[in-house]
């Protein structure tokens, strides 16, 4: 019996587990709690990128900064030049325009000329009236004559009146002359001294209406305006101040101009200049004599060795006033923008200035504030080559 009961024993085939599969392949061993897929932080691409981009603004900001302070630069200029508008100093029609718009001219060219009629009347006008003023004042010299003798005849009158009365007083004292004769030989005497300053006071007035004691009040200002008429008349026809070019023409013939109303522009050749805003804190190193390049739209791919002729004293910052005191400015921005001064550039001596570059015409600037030298410099300098060929893109 034992044996039968091994034997039963031996042939039981355990049961298998329903979570068994038929072959080893269906078996995947199960991941721990604890294990977690290994990655690097040093492979992360974010953490590069955020890396790199950090390095470049540090980079942008040191060279922005180094710049500012060794060579600073701004795109803010423009050509300038002397620039006049011409207007007649006297009023007219326009008789006449000998020039176009955008000519070159040179220094007493004329330009156009007004109706020469009116002034012309003027001028006759007040030579007639110096005319009968010099008439006035011969008269006047011709009655001084008889004033002088009027003069000469109350004097002699006021010595023999003067006379007689010491005769008529020596007779009163005589007891040979009542009172009343002497009174009477007084009011004469009285009477001829009044006669005389009267005709002397009479001779100062034609002394002075002739001009006998100095120049003629009266012939001073009609030969005056005579001169003034002249003047206007020769204010008729109007010329160039200087050599130049004449631009933004606005006349026609038989146009009316008001005097002092600009008819024209006139720009002055020879007398070109570029005007750059930079900002407050670039201007540090900045000194008048400073090298400086200069690049033109106008002229792409070419920079102009210039130097910085000076800086502007001041701005208008737009403050305005009320009631006798200054109104607050009130700031509707987190950062106040930055203020920018003119700086006055000139080309060096014997650069040519470009004939196609006009007033106005943009211009970028490159100072170098601390010479050529530095690596600064010479790196600012060859980006801002770079930017005068990228000039020809726009």
């Amino acid at each position: 019996m034992t044996e039968l009961a091994s034997r039963h024993h031996d042939t039981t085939v355990p049961a298998e587990s329903p979570s068994q599969g038929s072959g080893d392949d269906d078996r995947k061993p199960i991941a721990s709690d604890n294990q977690k897929p290994a990655t690097s932080e040093s492979s992360n691409p974010a953490r590069k990128v955020a890396l790199v981009i950090l390095l470049l603004l540090v980079a942008s900001l040191a060279w922005h900064v180094t710049t500012d302070l060794l060579a600073p630069s701004s795109t803010t200029g423009s050509a300038a030049a002397l620039t006049a508008l011409v207007a007649p100093r006297v009023a007219g029609q326009v008789q006449e325009v000998f020039v176009e718009d955008n000519q070159a001219v040179t220094a007493g060219e004329p330009l156009f000329t007004l109706d020469p009629a009116p002034l012309e009347l003027a001028v006759r006008q007040a030579e007639a009236n110096l005319a009968q003023v010099a008439q006035t004042v011969d008269a006047s010299v011709m009655s001084l004559t008889s004033v002088e003798a009027k003069v000469s005849q109350a004097q002699a009158n006021l010595d023999s009146t003067t006379a007689a009365t010491e005769r008529t007083r020596t007779l009163f004292d005589r007891g040979l002359a009542s009172q009343s004769q002497l009174d009477g030989a007084l009011s004469q005497l009285t009477s001829a001294q009044a006669n005389l300053d009267a005709a002397t006071a009479e001779l100062e007035s034609a002394r002075l209406k002739a001009g006998v004691s100095g120049a003629n009040p009266q012939l001073m200002a009609a030969q005056v305006q005579l001169e003034q008429a002249q003047l206007n008349r020769s204010f008729a026809t109007v010329v160039a101040p200087a050599d130049g070019v004449i631009t933004n023409l606005r006349l026609a013939v038989g146009q009316f101009v008001n005097a002092g109303t600009p008819a024209l522009t006139f720009i002055e050749s020879g007398s070109s200049w570029i005007v750059v805003d930079m900002r407050e804190n670039q201007l540090a190193n900045v000194d008048v004599g400073d090298e400086a390049d200069v690049v033109f739209d106008g002229v792409p791919g070419r920079k102009f060795p210039a130097r910085v002729q000076g800086v502007a004293w001041g701005i208008d910052p737009g403050r305005t006033a009320a009631n006798g005191l200054p109104q607050n400015q009130s700031m509707a921005r987190w950062f106040e923008p930055a203020r920018t001064i003119p700086v006055h550039i000139e080309l060096a001596e014997g650069q040519d200035w470009p004939h196609n570059v006009r007033v106005g015409s943009k211009a970028s600037a490159l100072v170098y504030a601390e010479g050529r030298s530095s690596p600064v410099a010479l790196l600012a300098g060859a980006l801002q080559t770079a930017s005068a060929y990228f000039s020809y893109l726009y």
